[in-house]
């Protein structure tokens, strides 16, 4: 019985258990199989990404204030953060993995990072 590859479906020579006839077969068959079916999941995680960044270069020292709108001049969007942390007081951090901002009165903002 002939054998087909799973990605071009060409004849494969060679040891029974192959399954691709090339590397590049092997490669286009991985890459198509693990790509992002949509684009929102490749979009958000640009978007955690882009907004680290920001929180990383604007908190070089792990604490700092500054206002909403440096952080919204370097682009960095407040739908997107991976955990939020309530202290027992009652103050809500949004982080992005390890940097976080916890929201102060008069539209500025507490950059931490979590130790």
């Amino acid at each position: 019985m002939e054998k087909g590859c799973l990605e071009c479906g060409e004849k494969i020579v060679g040891r029974t258990d192959k399954k691709f006839c090339s590397d590049y077969c092997r490669n286009a068959y991985n890459n198509n199989l693990n790509k992002d079916s949509k684009n929102l999941v490749r979009n958000v995680n640009n978007q955690l990404r882009k907004n680290y960044r920001i929180l990383e270069e604007l908190n070089p020292d792990g604490k700092i204030k500054l206002s909403k709108s440096k952080l919204l001049t370097k682009g960095f969007n407040f739908d997107y953060f991976t955990s939020i942390y309530t202290t027992k007081t009652g103050n809500t951090y949004y982080f992005v993995y390890d940097q976080g901002y916890l929201p102060l009165e008069g539209d500025f903002y507490a950059l931490v990072k979590r130790i």
